[in-house]
């Protein structure tokens, strides 16, 4: 298997290392390609790039050439579907990390409580309604931010293995979820096996559910396996069980990105 990874973050947003430390990583580990995906701007949130991206995009560039013909460094972003929509990367992973309600943006994905209590406040104690909205986001995240990669699809579930707020069996989670697959199998973008959050310790498994996998599959959609890296010590974390999972679900093959294009390596 050609070893890569396109989803990981460094000191310039919310990772741990700089992006020197993590391909150096990436090499020991024998990584053909590393892709950086720094979390867009939004609204002055410090897990974000700041507005003014320069940094950032000098920095990968200089390492590009420093480290040429060792390892394929390509500068991506992850565009939040609320963040203005910046050109000119390498790829794009188009995200949803926020649900938005009378203007305000609450986060998914920052702690179990604020999904509890803005489902309490703004959703009348309904999860189901709360997962409606986010899949509804969720569904137009490739026509609003033009990604590549749809980064972890059912987000919303990351705190539910150990606090039950969503209930993936119900009929509504179900239909809203599936329908956003649907809709999303329409575009070309790739969806991403993510397994950031078992990194984490907050999950057992990836993002998505084996459930919308096998969906995904059915419905002639492609994949592409990411640790949305926070830490080095993760950079490939469980991709031999991923590919497994890919397998189990029906997946023949695995996208990587590579000289400007998506290719296929057969699993």
């Amino acid at each position: 298997m050609i070893k890569c990874n396109y989803h990981t973050h460094t000191i310039l947003c919310d990772g741990k290392d700089t992006a020197e430390e993590i391909i150096t990583e990436a090499i020991d580990r024998g990584f053909e390609t590393i892709g950086f995906s720094a979390h867009s701007p939004l609204n002055g949130e410090s897990w974000c790039l700041l507005p003014d991206t320069k940094e950032y995009r000098e920095t990968i560039s200089t390492l590009k050439e420093k480290y040429k013909g060792k390892i394929e460094i390509l500068c991506g972003i992850e565009q939040d579907y609320y963040s203005e929509v910046e050109n000119g990367y390498d790829y794009v992973i188009g995200s949803v990390h926020c649900v938005k309600v009378q203007d305000k943006l609450i986060a998914v994905d920052d702690t179990a409580d604020i999904v509890i209590n803005a489902i309490d406040r703004y959703f009348g104690g309904d999860a189901d309604a709360f997962a409606e909205e986010y899949f509804r986001t969720v569904s137009d995240v490739v026509a609003k931010t033009g990604a590549d990669i749809i980064g972890h699809l059912d987000l919303i579930m990351k705190f539910s293995e150990k606090t039950n707020i969503f209930n993936p069996e119900s009929e509504r989670y179900k239909k809203a979820s599936e329908d956003a697959v649907k809709k999303l199998c329409k575009s070309n973008a790739l969806f991403e096996i993510n397994t950031g959050a078992m990194a984490r310790g907050l999950r057992t498994s990836p993002y998505p559910a084996e459930n919308l996998l096998r969906l995904i599959c059915s419905l002639g959609g492609d994949i592409i396996i990411n640790s949305d890296c926070h830490d080095k010590r993760y950079l490939d974390h469980w991709f031999d069980e991923a590919v497994k999972l890919a397998k189990d679900c029906g997946f023949k093959r695995i996208a990587y990105i590579t000289k400007g294009e998506i290719r296929y390596q057969n699993i």
